[in-house]
C-alpha cells in the first residue's frame, strides 16, 4: 500500500508567522530602531487576522432532522450583554464587543497567541426569510457557546432540486 505524506498547513503557517514576529522583535532590539521611524511600515499587529481561512468566531452551521437551522458560535470571553443578534432581510447579523478591560496586558510577550478577543462587526449569515420562522428563534448562551435555533416556517416543504449532469471534458 502506498503511503501518502500529508502537510499540516495550519502548523506551517503558525511557524511562519511566529518566526516573522520573532524576527521583528529581534531586529528592533538589535538595531535599536525608533518605532515612530521607518519601522512603522513593518509593524506586526496582533489584532490583524492573518488566517483568513479560519473564521472568527469559530462556528458550526447545520440543519437537524427537524429541518431547524442551527448556528453555534464559540464566544469565549464575551458576556450575554456584549452580543447583538438581529435579522436584516434574508440575513441574521451577529455583532459582539468584548469588555474593554478584558485583554489589556502590558509588557507581555506571547510565545503563542491564538486566543484573541476581538470585536465581531456585523457578520452576516444567510437565513432565508421565506423558509425560516424568525418569531420562534431561540438563542442560548452557555459556557461560552452561543447556540441559535431557527425553526422552519410551518407548511414549508423544500422543492426537489434539478439534477445537473456532469460530463467528461471534451464530450
Amino acid at each position: 500500500m502506498k503511503e501518502r505524506f500529508m502537510f499540516d498547513l495550519g502548523r506551517i503557517l503558525d511557524e511562519v508567522f511566529n518566526a516573522a514576529g520573532d524576527f521583528k522583535h529581534t531586529f528592533k532590539d538589535k538595531f535599536n530602531c525608533d518605532p515612530e521611524g521607518w519601522m512603522r511600515h513593518f509593524s506586526w499587529d496582533e489584532n490583524v487576522d492573518y488566517y483568513p481561512l479560519y473564521g472568527y468566531p469559530p462556528a458550526n452551521v447545520y440543519l437537524n432532522k427537524d429541518r431547524e437551522l442551527i448556528l453555534e458560535f464559540a464566544l469565549a470571553g464575551f458576556e450575554e450583554n456584549d452580543i447583538n443578534l438581529q435579522f436584516q432581510g434574508d440575513y441574521m447579523v451577529l455583532s459582539a464587543k468584548p469588555s474593554s478591560d478584558f485583554d489589556k496586558q502590558e509588557d507581555v510577550r506571547y510565545f503563542k497567541r491564538r486566543l484573541k478577543f476581538k470585536e465581531i462587526v456585523e457578520q452576516k449569515y444567510y437565513v432565508p426569510e421565506n423558509k425560516f420562522d424568525r418569531e420562534k428563534v431561540k438563542a442560548v448562551f452557555k459556557n461560552g457557546i452561543l447556540k441559535i435555533t431557527i425553526p422552519p416556517k410551518a407548511g414549508y416543504t423544500p422543492e426537489d432540486g434539478i439534477k445537473i449532469e456532469i460530463v467528461k471534458e471534451g464530450e
